[in-house]
């Protein structure tokens, strides 16, 4: 019996029962057998490289390739000063709203007598005191029309001595309260904000502490003089309130004397420790790194006294002053600022602003360096894990794009994955999910999604995210965000690219494989956009890499409705822009220097659709399916038409390889078939390049098609075996195997098994048996394959095999020495797995060759073999 080669792929694991690809094991050790084996498998998978994405030239809240118009977008680039803050929203408010947000509200009840007690204001006990407030607020306002930020700047003692005695407390309290009753009169009749009120009473209890330490006067005088100083901070009581002891006693409960004891600590803790930070500011004010140096003190002690937050009450005062510190244009100082304002909890207007100010600094790649240094990142997650949605929307937008300009530094990005950024940013896309179409916040909540997927691309580049986006469930919210937004270039845009990058592991590309709606999307995706090349690109590399190894991935998306279809309608678009840009190149008779570069655009999309067409064709139904599919197989051709392997040679070797696997179906309506002699004519130049990769297709391609006796005549005709004894010369077992195929199918016809005496073709067919058959018993089998349908009208193993028949004999006799033809020093998987190779391949086609020749060598009786 004659044995033919169909090129059948190899009894490796591609052939058993498919597992998914994506369950870890301990890898077992590969022979030189299984790596050949699985690079001649006939029926092959296509790698290729990730589309390639260019760093943007400058940091932009949109990057250059935006769809989006300049005026449909927020803004870059902008002015940011004081007065782009709003102030008002820190200004002190009425005892009734005064109260922390964090903590229970104090004297309720208290409250509500306070709207009761309202009375009118007495006339203070000595004219003389009534001076000394006007000539504090005349000080206050003077400051003030001066410009000075500093607004709280105490008076040094010296100046006021005169004022107060701290050897009469009683004198003092007194003072006190006709203070107080003398701000309610004018309170009437001024427009004096509450904040400048305050200031009074912190100038006066400043001299106070001045003096007090200085004297030694008892800590009970003072905190004794701040619980009669608060009384001119509430509006509308002031000469209604009882005495300090008496009001006490109204106070109900540890938790509300807590309060009391906190409001006065607080009282100490800004005039020792806040205020004379403050005037340091104001000292070094055209110093920047003196500034920079009082507000990280500043931070630190806002901090220690736990005035950071939106309890402290004196916010307005310092946000005024930090405000206006914006205005000096200074990056490192304005870090500081955005770092203390943030975390004094603002919100609205001054919200927006400071996430801008973020913004602003972030933009700025050599910003990076200090802001890994201050942890402006944690002030910005916090914003977005605390801030609503859709009342500040705007905020959040700058505020994400900072944190995508971070996600360019490797330091920052790794800072991100540690503090949890991967599932807060995937909550947040949870979040923007949840917001239909019809809503209003729905456009611009898109353009948070843009910044909020770019930080999430950038940081899938790191395992311990990618093992976070993978638990997190992020393939699930991502599709669902595809899904909603399929309008949206740009967020469409980055998922892809999320995808992309994600899909190269194994790990992921199974989540995403899981998803049965991908494919769907990736396949309206496709049509929508169909001439948005960085787009197309990206689908395509996906469905590749998901179509690579899993079988139940290829089956899936051929069912999908119209997926040949719209591989086609792709294939047919970009091969046409290929073909207007070479024409467009050679009609200007460019000059060599001046090739386009290779790949281009068109041609990149070309190599990853057609690996998808080969990936899909491993499947034997879709693989039949794509075989019988004339518009397919056109294109593929067409390709080897027009493009050299020199110009693009991974279009080139993709195309040659896909037709290589649907030429593998032998099938009625195979259009492989009907195009078969124009097909090798197309090899033909491929196999005379000076490629080896090109013609190593070449040949595997011709390997299947020789089965039919058209091509085996070309090849006679265009003298291709001879090119094919000369590969058993290249010493690759790879090469030497598929080259052996094609002499295996031209022995079959008797006519042309003489072709292996000429170029010495029976002495390389023993060589390469000789060189590779203990490492590759299935290239040995193939060699045996041959010489068996080579001999079979033998009549003398002499005349049939010539001066190498000796060589041959004691070849064969060693190599089915079991002992001596494996290798025992391999391991037992290995061994085992060569055994296997050796008995099932090697073993009964080498014994009865050996038998044939034996029987007709001239000193050995005739034995009778049994043909096959």
């Amino acid at each position: 019996a004659l044995l033919c080669s169909r090129m059948q792929p190899p009894k490796n694991k591609n052939t058993e029962k498919p597992e998914p690809f994506y369950r870890l094991s301990v890898p077992k050790q590969k022979t030189s057998s299984d790596i050949i084996n699985e690079a001649r498998n006939v029926l092959q998978t296509v790698r290729t490289r990730r589309p390639f994405t260019p760093t943007e030239a400058q940091r932009k809240l949109f990057g250059s390739g935006s769809s989006r118009a300049p005026q449909n977008r927020p803004p870059s680039v902008f002015s940011l000063h004081a007065s782009s803050f709003d102030l008002a929203e820190s200004r002190p408010v009425s005892g009734v709203r005064l109260s922390p947000l964090d903590h229970k509200p104090v004297l309720v009840v208290l409250a509500k007598d306070e709207d009761s007690f309202i009375s009118l204001p007495k006339p203070p006990a000595d004219a003389a005191e009534v001076r000394k407030v006007s000539s504090a607020r005349a000080r206050l306002f003077r400051r003030t029309s001066q410009g000075n930020f500093l607004s709280a700047k105490t008076v040094p003692p010296d100046q006021n001595k005169e004022e107060l005695d701290p050897e009469e407390p009683a004198m003092m309290n007194n003072l006190c309260r006709s203070n107080n009753n003398c701000l309610a009169e004018q309170r009437s009749n001024t427009p004096f904000n509450d904040e400048s009120r305050q200031l009074i009473c912190n100038e006066r209890i400043s001299r106070l502490e001045r003096e007090d330490s200085l004297k030694g006067t008892s800590g009970k005088f003072l905190f004794q003089l701040r619980g009669e100083s608060d009384q001119m901070k509430k509006p509308d009581t002031s000469s209604s309130w009882p005495s300090s002891a008496g009001w006490k006693r109204r106070v109900t409960g540890l938790e509300d004397e807590t309060r009391i004891n906190e409001s006065e600590e607080e009282e100490i803790f800004w005039h020792r420790k806040i205020l004379p930070i403050l005037h340091e500011l104001e000292e070094v004010e055209d110093n920047i790194e003196n500034l920079c140096l009082a507000c990280t003190k500043l931070y630190q002690a806002l901090n220690e006294g736990n005035m950071l937050g939106k309890r402290f009450k004196r916010r307005s005062v310092l946000l005024k002053i930090l405000c206006k510190l914006v205005d000096i244009d200074s990056d490192p100082l304005c870090l500081k600022l955005a770092k203390i304002i943030l975390a004094m909890k603002v919100d609205g207007k001054n919200l927006l602003s400071v996430c801008k100010l973020a913004f602003k600094i972030c933009r700025n790649e050599k910003n990076d360096y200090i802001i890994q240094n201050d942890r402006l990142l944690d002030c910005l997650l916090e914003v977005l894990r605390t801030e609503d949605l859709q009342k500040n929307n705007g905020a959040l937008l700058y505020c994400m794009g900072a944190i995508k300009f971070m996600s360019g530094n490797a330091v920052l990005l790794n800072e991100m994955v540690n503090k949890g950024a991967v599932e807060m940013l995937l909550q947040l896309v949870k979040q923007i999910n949840n917001i239909k179409e019809n809503d209003t916040y729905f456009s611009n909540l898109g353009h948070l999604l843009v910044q909020l997927t770019a930080t999430l691309r950038n940081l899938a580049d790191l395992p311990p995210a990618r093992c976070q986006l993978i638990s997190n469930s992020a393939v699930s919210e991502l599709c669902v965000a595809l899904e909603q937004r399929m309008n949206d270039k740009d967020v469409c845009t980055y998922i892809v690219r999320i995808f992309s990058k994600l899909s190269s592991y194994n790990d992921f590309c199974a989540a995403l494989a899981d998803c049965s709606r991908c494919y769907i999307l990736f396949l309206a995706l496709l049509n929508k956009h169909q001439k948005q090349q960085d787009l197309v690109i990206r689908i395509i590399f996906i469905l590749g890499n998901l179509t690579e190894k899993n079988n139940q991935a290829r089956e899936q998306f051929f069912k999908e409705r119209g997926s040949v279809n719209t591989l086609i309608s792709l294939f047919q678009t970009y091969h046409e822009l290929d073909l207007n840009a070479q024409k467009w190149y050679h009609e200007r008779g460019r000059e060599e220097k001046n090739h386009p570069k290779h790949p281009s655009e068109a041609e990149d999309v070309l190599i990853k659709l057609i690996r998808v067409l080969a990936n899909l064709s491993v499947h034997p139904s879709v693989g039949a399916a794509l075989a019988a599919a004339h518009r397919i197989v056109e294109l593929l051709v067409t390709v080897l038409e027009y493009k050299s392997v020199d110009d693009c040679e991974e279009l080139v070797i993709n195309a040659a390889t896909t037709i290589n696997n649907l030429s593998y179906y032998k099938i009625k309506s195979s259009a492989v078939q009907d195009k078969k002699l124009h097909i090798a004519e197309m090899l033909l130049k491929l196999l005379m390049s000076n490629n080896m990769d090109g013609v190593i297709e070449a040949v595997r391609v011709f390997g299947n098609l020789s089965r039919y006796h058209e091509i085996c005549d070309f090849i006679v005709q265009k003298k291709i075996y001879k090119f094919m004894i000369a590969l058993l010369d290249a010493k690759n077992q790879d090469v030497c195997f598929s080259a052996c195929g094609v002499l295996l199918n031209l022995t079959v016809d008797k006519n042309k098994r003489g072709l292996l005496m000429e170029e010495r073709g029976i002495g390389k067919l023993v060589d390469c048996l000789q060189d590779f058959g203990p490492a590759d018993w299935q290239l040995a089998c193939l060699i045996c394959k041959t010489l068996w349908n080579y001999s079979e009208n033998i009549t003398s193993a002499a005349s049939c095999f010539g001066e190498d028949t000796d060589t041959l004999l004691a070849l064969l006799t060693s190599l089915l020495d079991e002992e001596l033809a494996l290798d025992y020093s391999l391991d037992t998987d290995s061994r085992d797995y060569q055994k296997l190779y050796w008995e099932r391949e090697f073993k009964p086609v080498a014994e009865k060759l050996l038998g044939r020749i034996q029987s007709h060598h001239s000193f050995l009786p005739a034995v009778t073999i049994t043909p096959f």
